[in-house]
């Protein structure tokens, strides 16, 4: 299996010139714990995670030294410190050398490099440009989806060939990004659009498939145009 099979494309970015504050609530919006940073052109210049945020003068966790520590610390590294500890752009307070992976590349490679960095994601570069990221969730649900599932149901498996077959016949689901799994007469919907309206389209397929008893949305909104990409509001489901 190649990293590209189970990478998140496009990736969650910031700039370099985007405030502490903008990545933060990002990440939290987000559900994730770590951003690669780009530049104008999409170039990876670096990757800006939780733990780039822990000592920060908002918090009061700058780093302390015993005055003997401090007398012996170079005066060059203090005020590196400084910059990480009270800037408010991310250019200045991101990692800017960072370890990245081809798309082509196994996923043993990955592991292998992530171990070996002691990190929990890699940028996934090709041809000098970022083109998504993976990350240690990526690799479970890799592994999530090789382990054995549960049989479905003949009722269950008869819901979901239904609901496939309607997704098929409509051209704003023809592009294969969306997906359906049926289980005790839930229809969970996984899987990227483009646009919002898709989502609703997606749910009303799927509520009027009989034996349908409720939906569950886990469709990831893309941007087009930016490349943005937003997870479901609420992971809502709807009674059919």
């Amino acid at each position: 299996m190649l990293v590209q099979d189970i990478m998140t494309s496009p990736a969650i970015t910031a700039t370099t010139s985007c405030s502490v504050a903008e990545a933060a609530k990002l990440m939290l919006d987000n559900r994730i714990s770590g951003l690669p940073v780009v530049d104008a052109n999409g170039a990876l210049v670096g990757i800006v995670s939780e733990g780039d945020f822990l000592r920060r003068s908002e918090l009061n966790t700058e780093r302390k030294r015993p005055w003997l520590l401090e007398w012996l610390t170079s005066s060059g590294k203090i005020a590196a410190e400084y910059v990480r500890t009270h800037g408010r752009r991310i250019q200045e307070v991101m990692t800017a050398q960072v370890s990245t992976i081809a798309p082509t590349a196994a996923i043993s490679d990955a592991v292998r490099l992530m171990e070996r960095q002691d990190i929990k994601r890699l940028p996934v570069v090709e041809n000098g440009r970022l083109v998504g990221i993976v990350a240690r969730s990526d690799l479970l649900r890799a592994l999530s989806r090789a382990l054995p599932a549960a049989p479905l149901s003949p009722e269950d498996a008869q819901i979901q060939a239904a609901i496939e077959a309607e997704l098929a016949k409509q051209s704003w689901s023809r592009n294969g990004f969306i997906h359906c799994h049926v289980a005790s007469g839930v229809a969970e919907l996984t899987g990227t659009i483009f646009d919002e309206r898709e989502r609703l389209a997606a749910k009303v397929a799927a509520e009027n498939i009989a034996g349908v008893t409720s939906v569950r949305d886990l469709l990831v909104w893309v941007d087009p145009y930016y490349g943005i990409a937003l997870p479901p509001p609420d992971a809502e489901v709807r009674q059919a």
